[in-house]
């Protein structure tokens, strides 16, 4: 009798240990499937606590999983082309650097070009919100996955962009180093700054603020990532209780080839990634993946 009760009470018990571990925190395993080393970047949102680490080296083939508290806000990215240097030990980064001289970041953010990875986590509703943005420029393929079979709400979408836009990259857009001709991708607002490509001033409501044939190109590539500030329908995913795997050049990345001028065939997006959600990563009413990012600032 007294084996049925302990099996009566952990059937019962066992489930409220899940629920409070999802809810409790989400873990976040952040993979590195490119053929070179990156440094991945975090910054956490104003007023959130900053995670165990806010940046380290990945190699190849190399995982690091993280937890990250109940409603953390925040975002990630990658860093490429790293190095000391050897008089001053300052640590920089050719793309993504966020100035910060060391690898942990320490509460500064990327300076763009750099594919971006934003969420919060139990927002509106107890939904986590989260996508993956181009609004300030390209520096890598990245893709965000809600872990299947623990998501419990939202429409749990995978998201980001799986293309390598550097080969492709507009000229004028073009971030090259001293080796390579194209590292990163710069966002027509970071490259020409006129209102009209950074949805300020005049253009900074939905209806003044339209995509540009430079937003197109990311667009057109990645459907389902932000490519301008006001591009929230087809960009804002929501999931409940889930964990994450962001994963940097997920298999298989195609290139956008300069040669034949054309974009890539994109990839249709399904009817429920389509909604547009009354919040943007759970701050406020939906207006613009730049109001996001100002929580940053």
């Amino acid at each position: 009798m007294a084996s049925l009760h302990q099996f009566l009470f952990l059937s019962l018990i066992i489930p409220f240990f899940h629920f409070f571990k999802g809810v409790n925190s989400a873990t976040f395993t952040i993979t590195n499937e490119c053929s070179y080393t990156i440094w991945p970047g975090i910054l956490s949102g104003a007023g959130t606590s900053p995670l165990s680490t806010t940046g380290f080296s990945l190699q190849p083939g190399e995982s690091n999983s993280l937890q990250v508290p109940i409603s953390w806000s925040g975002r990630l990215w990658g860093r490429t082309l790293c190095s000391t240097d050897p008089t001053t030990s300052k640590f920089s980064c050719v793309t993504g650097d966020c100035g910060s001289s060391t690898v942990e970041c320490s509460g500064a953010g990327a300076i763009p070009p750099a594919t971006l990875a934003e969420f919060t986590l139990n927002g509106a509703g107890g939904l986590d919100f989260y996508d993956v943005s181009l609004v300030d420029g390209y520096n890598l393929p990245m893709k965000v996955a809600p872990v299947v079979g623990e998501g419990t709400g939202g429409n749990c979408t995978t998201t980001g962009c799986l293309v390598d836009l550097n080969p492709g990259c507009p000229a004028e857009l073009k971030v090259s180093s001293a080796s390579v001709e194209s590292v990163a991708c710069k966002s027509a607002c970071e490259a020409f700054g006129d209102p009209q490509f950074c949805c300020s001033g005049a253009y900074a409501t939905p209806d003044t603020c339209k995509p540009s044939s430079y937003s197109l190109f990311f667009k057109n590539a990645c459907p389902k990532a932000y490519s301008y500030a006001y591009d929230d329908g087809t960009s804002t995913f929501t999931c409940a209780n889930a964990n994450y795997v962001i994963t940097f050049c997920p298999s298989p990345t195609t290139s956008v080839k300069s040669s034949n001028g054309k974009y890539p065939e994109a990839a249709e997006v399904s009817a429920s990634s389509r909604k547009t959600t009354p919040y943007l990563i759970g701050f406020g009413v939906l207006g613009a993946s730049w109001g996001f990012r100002q929580l940053f600032i």
